[in-house]
């Protein structure tokens, strides 16, 4: 009663089924003609000398001109063995069956073997054997007739009917042991192709035991038997066929319409069949099938089976999304099949081997995974460009890479958070940096030393999207194949503002102060350009500079010093951080000069060495084993040094979509050696310095790699000469690594024992002869220290009190006069002097009168103490048997004017400031008209009028309670106002003694206004809050910490120009911000060595006289206002804008 094709089987026993009727449209007992059912054995079928044949009409079919030694170097001619492990598809199982002949499907047809059969000739049975044999008719191994492995016509078709992966190392094992002990056969010499295809009985029994067929040990046994070829077979290459995507046999069992021995078939694949469509063992199935593919490429990824050159294992992936073949009306075409549906027949097995030998041609990464069987089979021949068998190493061209990555796609919904950012959600990459980011000389030819100047963008290791990862490698290239819609790259040559460098702002010859610029520039192309989203789109922007920094460092080690080059580059970082939506920025090392001078160096022949003080004057001039060269090394650490302190102080981890991220792998280069002791030039352009695509290409593979390392496991080193493997996001970690998503801590600073400072200097000698000059002044030359001043400059409060009493003045830690310990512990000018010259006279030391030195300065001191102070100073230096008052130089340092400020409102009427400027040029015309060669610092007064903040805690009361009665009474914003305005009226009279006739006039004599106070804010915490870290118990005066701070401002401001001074102190801790005098400018710099014209000096007090206060005034306001903004950006804590520097008391 039911249709052929559609009967219900099996008949079940224990379920009672209803007697059918006739239907009125079906009245007739069904058989096969009036159920519309074609059966197997009305269809004609070939004979088998007309089986699946095929022709090969390739060109080429010879073999190497000598037998090659590399399997990545191997021709199909060149292959003398083939053999095969797996199961019954492998054995052939049903191949040449007849149709309806169940009981044939258990012969096995070996010589019709897809992968090693060898029965008659390719024109009339297509297998991988037979193609090799159009190339190399002296092939062996091949299988041919039928029987089981043990047979004789096996020969190394050793795959056994019913196997599963768990057997294949037994397989692998009588393998190799058939090839030793064949005499046709020459194991060592001859190359062999063994073709490994496992997993459709894994699958059909999984359910039955799914930890046993768990995809882990599927992928384990696989790996045994792999060893076991690895380790003991030279000259093999070995093709790893996936598992097929078995769920589509059910179509073939479902559909009525086609007749298949449904009983059987699921009695072979149970776990495959038995279950409903929307099962959850279906569902566990196609996850276990999609899993044991996943597995056989990782477990080749890894690169396990490419330790050697004569070996290797390649994955062929046709069979991964196959199909199931239709006929022409849509139906599941079982003349594929064997008479059981399960086994091939002989046409797939052509089919599969067409498909085998086109996946072994096609690049590793390009291979084909889905194969039409319904298409007529075609046969590739070998690239006469690229002849050989594709392995994962042959697959790259040129510099290009193969990425292995399987995982290529973004996450679900775009991505709100840095921290679960994945590489497909890429959208613009970017660059910033000099001219190693914008290309130069990477396509250069080795002797085309001109053609250096050419910007080769489209290559630039971090930004160049010339041609396909295939043949070049940039982190570009290889985004592109996860976000094939990626933007911002570079293409072809140029300079940055050429259409074509779009996002890549990198400037030839830029330094750090340059980033600021490029910074701008990039934000404006990015917000102009229509195809960046400038708020949605997720940005890369990698960031290299420092290089040119140090090749100039030694013309001005200030200007170039890590202090100011970290400064420039957190300049462009904040602007990132504070503008820049959806960022990861990468920081990277920059090259380290050691490595620039041993290239170019060590190839004179090669390199243009006659040029090297125009290249990179400070870096490739310098002596082997010189001082210089022992500074430059130190200055390169102290760059590297602050780059890592500023990322790993937290700085830009406030926002959630961004974060600076430090890639160290160009931390130490390893630089490949030729044969004859020389380092290889192949890695750079023509001028020796600059690197090529080869070199380029590494970069970018080390830049990816370490974009997936986690923070605290990230390479530091770079082997140029080692190959660099492309890793890729995993399932458990498939996100670029930020702190965060690392569970990285940045490292604690270790507790600061002392604020003491490095010494760099290495222009320390005195002048030949005594100076009688004091524009010829250089610190070594200074005999005597000597300080006038308040409470400040006898250093009240250095260190906490250990009782009740009075505070204590810490005389030898004042920033000015202070000499207790050295310069390693304590930072002071005098200490600093003294490693100029260590005989070095009239610093204080301790805490008593009697050690007090030269230091006159005394607590509650006005400016109208000044003269007597003077005189004080005069006769104890012409009392003092050690000082020679004529021949001594002499260094005197004036602070005063907080005591001054702190009182005016006692008496608002007076004028105070004219008074406070005539009590200072009293005394500093006492010294004028008594010392000789002296030298003396006016150091001008700090802004007050911000000190009472309403601070938290102690801080809130003191500054009322102590001697500064102007701030207690200064409570409105007029008192305030009125009080700033006297502030600035005091700073603005001394600005200008600098310029003042008098004190020009004698050779020996002079005075200079040290400005570092003008405008300097009060030093933060991480919390945005006030660090009372710089300042004593009271909150009032300085700390040591507070004095070590003003000894180091004094001292730069001394070495810089007048008229260039710094106005403002960078209150961050480091120990190498001490400046050095410099071989172009040794000396400490007055009006006329500054190179200020005599008329410009008659006019400077005029333009001083306002600029001070207007100079002031703007960075004030400016100062307060980017604090503010800070604070609420930090979460609003607080309200009140930060404190000046200027408004601690005396």
């Amino acid at each position: 009663m039911e249709p052929a094709g559609e009967k219900d089987e099996p008949l079940s026993a224990k379920h009672r089924r209803p007697v059918k009727c006739p239907s009125q449209e079906s009245p007739y007992l069904f058989s096969y003609r009036n159920s519309n059912y074609l059966t197997r054995l009305q269809k004609p079928r070939d004979k088998l000398e007309v089986r699946e044949g095929t022709e090969i009409r390739c060109p080429d079919k010879d073999p190497s001109d000598t037998v090659p030694t590399s399997v990545h170097r191997l021709k199909p001619a060149d292959i003398n063995v083939i053999g095969a492990l797996g199961d019954s598809l492998t054995a052939g199982n049903g191949a040449g069956a007849t149709p309806g002949n169940l009981l044939d499907v258990l012969t096995q047809y070996r010589g019709l073997s897809w992968s090693v059969g060898g029965d008659e000739s390719v024109s009339t049975v297509t297998t991988l054997a037979n193609i090799l044999r159009e190339f190399n008719p002296s092939l062996k191994g091949f299988s041919v007739g039928t029987g089981k492995e043990t047979s004789s016509n096996a020969f190394l078709n050793q795959a056994v009917a019913g196997g599963r992966a768990k057997d294949l190392p037994v397989q692998a094992r009588t393998l190799v042991d058939l090839m030793k002990n064949d005499t046709r056969i020459h194991f060592q010499e001859d190359w062999k192709i063994i073709t490994l295809f496992i997993g459709g009985n894994d699958l059909c029994d999984f359910c039955s035991d799914p930890v046993r067929y768990s995809p882990q040990n599927f992928s384990d046994n696989i790996g045994k038997a792999l060893d076991i070829l690895h380790a003991e077979v030279p000259r093999a290459f070995v093709n790893l066929v996936t598992v097929l995507e078995i769920v589509s046999l059910r179509e073939l069992y479902q559909e009525k319409k086609v007749y298949c021995p449904r009983i059987i078939l699921r009695s072979l694949c149970p776990c495959v069949l038995k279950f409903d469509d929307n099962s959850t063992e279906l569902a566990t199935l196609i996850e276990f099938n999609k899993k044991f593919q996943e597995k056989t490429h990782q477990l080749i990824e890894s690169g396990r089976y490419d330790t050697r050159e004569d070996f290797t294992v390649v994955v062929q992936p046709f069979f991964e999304n196959v199909d199931m073949p239709k006929t022409s009306e849509g139906l599941p075409d079982n003349s594929f099949f064997a008479p059981d549906c399960f086994h091939f027949s002989s046409k797939s097995h052509s089919h599969a081997a067409s498909a085998l030998w086109n996946n072994m041609l096609e690049p590793v990464g390009q291979k084909t995974t889905h194969h039409k069987f319904e298409n007529e089979i075609n046969i590739t021949c070998p690239n006469q460009v690229q002849p050989f068998l594709r392995t994962y190493k042959n697959s790259v061209q040129g510099h290009g890479t193969w990425l292995p990555c399987r995982d290529r796609a973004p996450s679900a919904s775009p991505p709100t958070s840095v921290h679960a950012l994945r590489p497909a959600d890429i959208q613009v990459v970017a660059a910033l940096g000099d001219s190693l980011t914008a290309g130069n000389g990477i396509g250069s030819k080795p002797d085309d030393l001109p053609d250096v100047t050419t910007q080769y963008r489209g290559l630039s290791y971090s930004s160049g999207g010339d041609g396909f990862l295939e043949n070049v490698t940039t982190l570009p290239n290889i985004l592109r194949e996860f976000n094939r819609n990626l933007t911002g790259y570079a293409v072809g040559t140029g300079d940055a503002s050429d259409m074509n460098a779009f996002l890549n702002q990198a400037v030839p010859g830029a330094k750090a102060e340059d980033l600021v610029s490029q910074v701008q520039t990039l934000i404006q192309k990015m917000k102009d350009d229509h195809r960046v989203n400038f708020h949605e789109d997720w940005k890369v922007i990698t960031v290299l500079i420092g290089s040119r920094d140090l090749c100039d460092y030694c013309t001005d080690s200030n200007l170039y010093s890590a202090a100011n080059f970290v400064d420039h580059l957190r300049d462009a970082l904040d602007v990132l951080h504070r503008e820049v939506p959806r960022a990861l920025v990468n920081l990277v090392d920059f090259l380290n000069p050691s490595v620039m001078r041993q290239v170019f160096l060590g190839n004179p022949d090669k390199c243009p060495v006659q040029q090297a003080s125009i290249l990179c004057n400070c870096v490739l001039t310098l002596r082997e084993n010189s001082q210089e060269l022992a500074r430059l090394e130190s200055f390169s650490r102290a760059y590297q040094s602050s780059m890592r302190e500023l990322v790993e102080s937290g700085r830009y981890d406030t926002r959630e979509d961004f974060s600076v991220v430090l890639q160290p792998f160009f931390q130490n280069v390893q630089l490949p050696v030729l044969a004859d002791g020389l380092p290889d030039t192949s890695f750079f352009a023509p001028d020796c310095i600059h690197p090529s695509q080869k070199f380029h290409s590494q970069l970018a593979r080390a830049l990816w790699a370490n974009m997936l390392e986690p923070l605290g496991s990230k390479t530091e080193t770079l082997d140029l000469r080692a190959e660099i493997p492309i890793t890729c996001p995993t399932q458990n970690e498939p996100f670029l690594r930020t702190p965060r998503n690392s569970n990285y801590t940045y490292p604690t600073q270790p507790a600061i024992e002392n604020w003491g400072s490095d010494f760099a200097c290495t222009e320390w000698k005195a002048s030949n002869s005594v100076p009688t000059s004091v524009h010829q002044l250089q610190p070594a030359d200074i005999k005597v220290v000597a300080a006038l001043g308040d409470s400040l400059t006898t250093a009240v409060g250095a260190r906490p009190n250990n009782s009740s009493d009075l505070p204590t003045s810490w005389r030898g830690l004042s920033w000015s006069i202070g000499g207790d310990g050295n310069l390693e512990t304590h930072t002071t000018l005098p200490n600093i002097l003294k490693k100029f010259n260590p005989y070095l006279l009239g610093f204080s030391t301790g805490t008593g009168e009697g050690t007090a030195g030269l230091n006159v300065a005394a607590e509650g001191a006005r400016a109208r103490d000044m003269p007597a102070q003077a005189w004080d100073l005069v006769e104890r230096m012409k009392n003092s048997p050690d000082i020679n008052l004529e021949k001594d130089w002499k260094l005197v340092t004036l602070f005063i004017g907080g005591n001054d400020l702190c009182h005016y409102c006692e008496n608002p009427e007076a004028h105070l400031a004219t008074e406070y400027v005539q009590h200072i040029q009293q005394a500093l015309d006492i010294l004028s008209q008594e010392l000789p060669r002296a030298f003396v610092n006016v150091v001008e007064i700090m802004e007050l009028a911000s000190l009472y903040q309403g601070q938290d805690g102690k801080c809130a009361v003191l500054p009322a309670q102590n001697n500064c009665t102007c701030l207690r009474h200064s409570q409105s914003s007029l008192e305030k106002q009125e009080l700033k305005k006297v502030n600035w009226n005091l700073q603005n009279g001394i600005s200008s003694f600098s310029y003042w006739h008098q004190y020009t006039q004698r050779e020996d004599f002079t005075v200079v206004v040290q400005p570092f106070f003008q405008n300097t804010l009060i030093p933060l915490n991480e919390r945005g809050d006030t660090d009372l870290t710089f300042f004593s118990e009271d909150c009032f005066h300085f700390s040591d910490r507070g004095h070590a701070e003003m000894a180091i401002a004094l001292w730069n401001n001394m070495l810089e120009p007048v008229g260039r001074k710094t106005t403002s102190n960078n209150f961050t801790h480091s120990r190498a911000k001490l400046k050095c005098p410099s071989p172009e400018s040794p000396y400490l710099y007055t009006l006329r060595n500054s190179r200020l014209l005599p008329d410009q000096a008659e006019e400077a007090p005029n333009v001083l006289y306002w600029a001070v206060p207007v100079a002031a005034g703007v960075g004030l306001v400016v100062g307060v206002i980017g604090a503010v903004v800070w604070r609420c950006r930090r979460g609003g804590r607080r309200e009140d804008p930060p404190m000046s520097l200027r408004t601690v008391a005396l």
